[in-house]
């Protein structure tokens, strides 16, 4: 049995950062979309689906309710056909229409790009604001904390927390606050492609010297 040490984020995060930016050079969101607008509502739908499902249909999404406006008005039972691949249609359906008809009545149709006013949204908690500020808008709002990310800073031994919504606060108070969204999508693309929850590729991992799991100080 590995020995374990206490779990904490180090004190020097750079060369954390840097192999992190080694393994992942490419940090980016992996939800196509064209706007804040098709953003919001593809992280909306990512909830219990993959990514690489929620683009198969989110052409045909915006194609017939391009904006705010059009989906404000969306009949329920179409949309409801479109998006059943992704898994909890009819809650994703009346979660989409109705933030599209709240962005029409207190936005002006568009995305706010405040954290306060996009988690009053239905179907929005922090993780989904953060994806949106930080990949729209630019924003380093906080880290998004999926579970990806909550698995592979568990592997290095930043934490022992049980769930996602611990984990940020430790993360933001570890992680320089300009490098938070690329931090956010490096580690879910680590977790995604390398760190995988089953037979994660430690062998030619760039943070393997670094990793509590990677150095043998504790089990994957």
């Amino acid at each position: 049995m590995p020995s374990r040490k206490k779990a904490a984020p180090p004190r020097d995060v750079v060369p954390w950062l840097a192999a992190l930016a080694e393994a992942v050079p490419d940090p980016r969101c992996e939800l196509d979309f064209r706007g804040p607008f098709e953003l919001l509502i593809a992280t909306q739908l990512s909830a219990q689906s993959t990514d690489a499902m929620v683009n198969k249909v989110t052409p045909e999404l915006f194609r017939r309710w391009p904006d705010a406006s059009a989906m404000a008005g969306a009949d329920a039972a179409e949309m409801e056909n479109v998006l059943r691949p992704t898994g909890f249609f009819r809650q994703k359906t009346r979660n989409a229409i109705r933030t599209a008809q709240l962005l029409v009545e207190r936005h002006g149709g568009q995305v706010p790009a405040r954290m306060d006013e996009l988690v009053k949204l239905p179907g929005v908690a922090r993780k989904t604001a953060n994806v949106v500020l930080g990949t729209a808008f630019g924003i380093s709002s906080g880290i998004t904390v999926d579970t990806h990310v909550f698995r592979v800073t568990r592997r290095w031994g930043w934490h022992e927390e049980r769930s996602p919504e611990k984990v940020e606060p430790i993360l933001m108070e570890a992680v320089p606050q300009q490098e938070w969204p690329a931090f956010g999508h490096r580690g879910v693309l680590l977790g995604r492609y390398r760190c995988t929850a089953r037979a994660p590729r430690c062998g030619d991992c760039p943070m393997r010297g670094l990793c509590a799991v990677g150095r043998g100080e504790r089990e994957a």
